[in-house]
This record gives structure tokens, sequence and C-alpha cells, in this order.
């Protein structure tokens, strides 16, 4: 807390509001007790100047292109960690020991199991349903099954069911993806690490061995490991205002699948794969990039630039590396992925792309991979919502620790027309 206070001065407003600094970052000015003090509330699209809570899970730095999980370099946790670690460390708050760790993973493979009767969900969806769907039903259907581990007052009970989700979600996945195609469930194995497992879930039969590539593997991992938290993006907004509520974990992590499901949000690497289809070969790529640098041509190009990274997306660099390793180990001879390559070495080489800070996004390198792996592209945010899982209930549990959240209320400037009398429908003209 600092003593430090900012003055609002003008029309009939003459204030002085508290000014907070945390660890990292920039300022924030204490508003709460604006409209008490001057029946003001302040005005903020999309809250993007507002900080609607406090936290110690992930920093970004978007100038510089830095993003840390409770401190720890992406970078850093990316080359010598997991995915199992890294959920460890956004729930507790640090690395594990040997111990702990090991204790973890145990707790989280034994839960990778889902009761029988969920299985009969499924069958009520269509076969070509959107598999993002199917998981906003079933992962919210939970609270139907696990009745021990929804009384978010009990903080063991709060634990059980963040394991559980982090443990279910690949299953879940899995299983829409297999339904998709008509293929049986595959169940889980527990002798497969994370993401080893969820491969075979989502690619073997049972007529044959399923062999996990450890290339393959290990770029699964990565995947998971860039998307586990973004600090306070909508999806993850979403599981906060609506645990802000005491619903249960299940039906929070729910309403953020809804969220990520939104193409501005988790559908970018989606939205890059049908671009690059669109392009179709690496000769049109010209044409594509001038229609991009026209600014009377609505065409974007989609995996390029960020948001909130104004500098190279940190994980970008990471998955660049993974992304050539998955096609050179699975030695894929097809167009859209010459197109990727060629395309990612005109962003990192051309003027107009360097001088607009237009370098490959995450969502380029991660569409790339997951669509060399096998998956059809309306899995992609299904994907990012299994890995994304970490985060939510890494957030979620320490708003519910936070004695200073309250339910979420945003206010609003109303333009709408002010009281009217009613009138009878046979006098109205």
């Amino acid at each position: 807390m600092s003593d430090e206070t900012v003055k609002l001065k003008g029309a009939d407003i003459d204030i002085d509001l508290p000014l907070l600094g945390g660890s990292m970052g920039p300022k924030v000015i204490d508003v709460r007790k604006l409209y008490k003090e001057t029946g003001y509330f302040t005005y903020d699209p999309g809250y993007t100047s507002t900080a609607s809570c406090e936290s110690a899970i992930t920093y970004i730095d978007g100038d510089e292109g830095i993003l840390l999980y409770r401190g720890y370099p992406i970078e850093q946790l990316a080359a010598q960690s997991n995915f199992m670690e890294v959920c460890y460390l956004l729930l507790f708050g640090g690395l594990p020991n040997q111990a702990e760790y090991d204790q973890f993973v145990s707790d989280i493979t034994y839960h990778t199991m889902v009761h029988e009767q969920l299985m009969q969900f499924y069958n009520g969806f269509r076969r070509d349903a959107h598999p993002m769907a199917i998981m906003v039903g079933v992962v919210g259907a939970l609270a139907a099954f696990y009745h021990d581990s929804t009384d978010i007052s009990d903080p063991h009970q709060r634990r059980v069911a963040s394991y559980r989700l982090i443990a279910k979600m690949p299953t879940l996945a899995a299983m829409a993806y297999k339904y998709s195609n008509g293929q049986p469930f595959i169940y889980p194995r527990n002798d497969l690490n994370y993401a080893a497992n969820f491969l075979q879930m989502a690619f073997a039969v049972p007529c044959e061995e399923y062999q996990t590539r450890e290339t393959l593997a290990r770029a699964m991992d990565l995947v998971f490991t860039l998307h586990a938290d973004h600090e306070q993006n909508a999806s993850t907004s979403t599981v906060r205002l609506a645990g802000s509520s005491g619903a249960n974990p299940f039906a929070c992590i729910a309403a953020g699948i809804a969220c990520l499901w939104g193409p501005a949000h988790g559908g970018a690497n989606e939205a890059c794969l049908k671009m690059l289809a669109e392009i179709g070969t690496a000769d049109r790529i010209p044409l594509y990039v001038e229609k991009a640098k026209d600014k009377s041509d609505p065409f974007r190009l989609m995996g390029f630039g960020h948001r909130v990274y104004k500098n190279f997306d940190p994980r970008a660099k990471v998955l660049r590396t993974a992304a050539h390793d998955v096609l050179d180990e699975l030695g894929i001879n097809e167009p859209l992925f010459e197109v990727a390559m060629e395309l990612e070495r005109i962003a990192l080489e051309d003027d107009y792309f360097i001088e607009k800070r237009l370098y490959p996004n995450v969502d380029f390198y991660s569409g790339v991979i997951l669509k060399a792996l096998g998956f059809p592209t309306e899995m992609f945010t299904v994907l990012f919502a299994l890995a994304r899982t970490a985060g939510w209930i890494s957030q979620w549990n320490e708003m519910i620790s936070d004695p200073v959240q309250k339910i979420g209320r945003p206010r609003q400037l109303f333009t709408g027309p002010t009281q009217r009398e009613y009138v009878a429908i046979n006098k109205r003209s």
C-alpha cells in the first residue's frame, strides 16, 4: 500500500484518490470510493484501463515481450519444465520439490477417468456438433456427478475440484474428438504422462497398439504450457466473474470455455489455419501480403501481431522451434505448411512487417503444430481450453481466497429514454 495520491479536480470535483503499486507493472488509481464521494462512475469499455482484481499469478509486459508465471519467465519454463509442474506452480505459487511433484502427478493421473454415465451425455449431441459446444455442456455437467467438491467454502473440496478439472479435461476433450469422427472412446492410461496420455486418447484405436512419439508429445506439452495462463483476459475474467457469485467451480470453468469459444479470443489459431488454406500455395503469398498492406482491403493476416505484445510474442519464440521439429519429425509434404513457412520467412524479413511489429504469434505456430499432429481446426479451441483450465482454476482459487473480492457488478453509462408514462394500446398512434 502506498501513501501516494492522485488529485482529481474539475467541475464540482476536488478529491485525492489513493495510488496503489504492485510488485511489477503500472500503478493503479483506487477509485472504489469515487461514487460515494462524488456521485460519478468511471467509464472504461472493455475494462482495458481498469484493474478488476489483485493477482499474484501471471505478469505480462507487452512492450518488452515478457510473460511470467509466478515470476518465472515462460522461456525458462518451456525449456526446463513441463505442464504438470507448471500446473503445480500456478496453483500453489512455487515450484514443487521431488516428493511434492510426484504426489501431484499421481493425484492428477488417478483423477483422469470420468464417470461412466457422463459418457451418455455425448450421445445426446449430433455427430456434427462443434466440440466446443460439447465441452461447455459436459464440463458444466461435472457438477452433477461430483457433489463432494462443490462447496467453495471448504479448501479441501476446492483442491479436489481443481485436481479433477485439470485431470479430466484431456479425457473430455479426447471424447469430444472421438465422438465427432465416430470412433470409440479410449480410456486414459496411468503409465503415460499428461500430454502423451491425451494424444493416445485422441488418436489410438482398439484394433492396434498406439505408440507415442516423444517429439510430438513434447510439442503437445509445450502447447499446453504456453497456453496455461495469460493474466486477466476475457475468459479468465469470465471465470472470475462467474465465481464471484459463489457458483461452483465446474460451472465457472464451463463459463470460461464459452467465452473462449469466441473467434476474437480462443479461435485465433483456427482462423489462422483457415487463412493459410485460403492462400493455398506459396506462389500466392505475395498477392495476400499486398492485400494485407492495403488499408482499403478487408483482408487481414491472421496469426501475426498481438493485442498485448507489441514486441515478439515470447510464446511464439518457443513454439517456432517446436513447429519446425514436428514438421521435420513427421516429414509432411503439404502445401499448407509450405505456405506457413514461407509466410513466416517473409514476415521476419519484410520491412512492412518489421516496422508494424507484425511478428508471427503463438496462434500461428500452435495452429501449424496442431494441424500437423492431426487435429481438425474445430478442435483447436478445445485444446486451448484444456490448457487454460490450469490458469482458470488457479485464478478462481485466488479469487475465492481474496477477502477484498466482491460479486462482480459493472456499472453503465445509460443512454436510453428517460422515464415515460405507459399509454394503453388503444390510445397509441
